[in-house]
């Protein structure tokens, strides 16, 4: 039988190139398209040799000339506080064209479909812990709407394809994921942290620190994606780790995994931070006998080793 032919948008970047992984190692064939803006090649250098791997650097705002596919999966977009700001215009327009494009090579081709959405659909949520039924509370003109009302969008233009035109769609909810392959500077709570604890820089925790986030080990996560790839389920479901931290017990936990000397520094909270963000994975459970195996702790020090290479990397770069 011939093997199915995967793309994944973009493929380059931290969970997009984890899943051309993932999907290698089931025996797909895969095309990875990512304009680069925020993926890296290295990411996806040690696919180059594989017969059944293809890059195709490009915007998928544009048409996906990647010829017939039997699935799409749609990971396009800056995902970092640090990249959507940078990169708001891009970021919308990834989440609306690239959407209608990814969408549209699936319909032409009858190709499965997965859309990666986000807990940022959440916003600042009323409801604890989150689940698939809660509609969010976002702000609509915030300086995160950007990459919050991109996602939400995307999630429409997925559910009005397999309305209208009967796609076989799926949207998944990232909640907070971690591990190799983060860029070191982009912003999020785990790479931050890291980065500062190697430098024995002080860790930067905004407000008082008792705001929560539940971290994801990224082998867990694409372990939960593929599950969903292949379920029947339409309507949104969570992936994420249902297991709450603070971020100042994040924060201590990086500096004890790491041995670092580094102290805990408080900085004003940013505009529309969330106070809470934990997924209710109840769904996840029941549909796809899904949950997450590694703890925060362990996660963090399967990590290390990345990071610290990483921040060599960095620190000893020519300027």
């Amino acid at each position: 039988m011939k093997p199915a032919r995967a793309l994944v948008t973009g493929g380059a970047g931290f969970l997009g190139s984890h899943l051309c992984d993932a999907l290698l190692g089931d025996g797909c064939m895969v095309v990875a398209a990512d304009n680069l803006l925020t993926g890296r090649l290295s990411n996806i250098e040690h696919l180059r040799t594989d017969s059944r791997f293809e890059f195709l650097q490009q915007d998928v705002c544009n048409p996906l000339l990647c010829g017939a596919v039997d699935y799409v999966f749609h990971f396009a977009s800056p995902a970092s506080p640090v990249d959507y700001a940078a990169h708001g215009i891009e970021t919308l327009r990834v989440g609306s064209y690239g959407t209608f494009e990814s969408l549209e090579l699936a319909r032409r081709h009858g190709a499965k479909f997965m859309m990666a959405s986000t807990s940022e659909c959440y916003g600042d949520p009323l409801v604890h812990p989150q689940t698939e039924t809660y509609w969010g509370h976002v702000n609509p003109i915030g300086p995160r709407s950007v990459y919050d009302e991109a996602k939400r969008f995307s999630e429409a233009v997925t559910m009005a394809y397999h309305r209208y035109h009967q796609v076989d769609t799926r949207i998944l909810r990232i909640f907070n994921t971690y591990g190799p392959r983060m860029q070191i500077n982009d912003g999020r709570v785990v790479p931050n942290f890291m980065c500062q604890a190697l430098r024995g820089e002080n860790l930067t925790v905004y407000g008082d620190g008792s705001q929560t986030r539940s971290f994801c080990y990224v082998n867990d996560e694409i372990d939960g994606i593929v599950r969903l790839s292949r379920s029947s389920e339409h309507d949104p479901v969570n992936i994420g780790n249902p297991t709450e931290f603070t971020i100042l017990e994040c924060a201590k936990k990086v500096i004890a995994v790491t041995g670092s000397a580094s102290k805990i520094q408080l900085e004003p909270l940013p505009q529309d931070d969330p106070k809470q963000r934990c997924p209710d994975i109840s769904k996840a459970r029941r549909l796809l006998s899904w949950e997450p195996k590694v703890d925060l702790e362990s996660g963090l020090k399967l990590s290390l080793e990345y990071f610290r290479k990483a921040v060599q990397e960095k620190d000893s770069a020519p300027r």
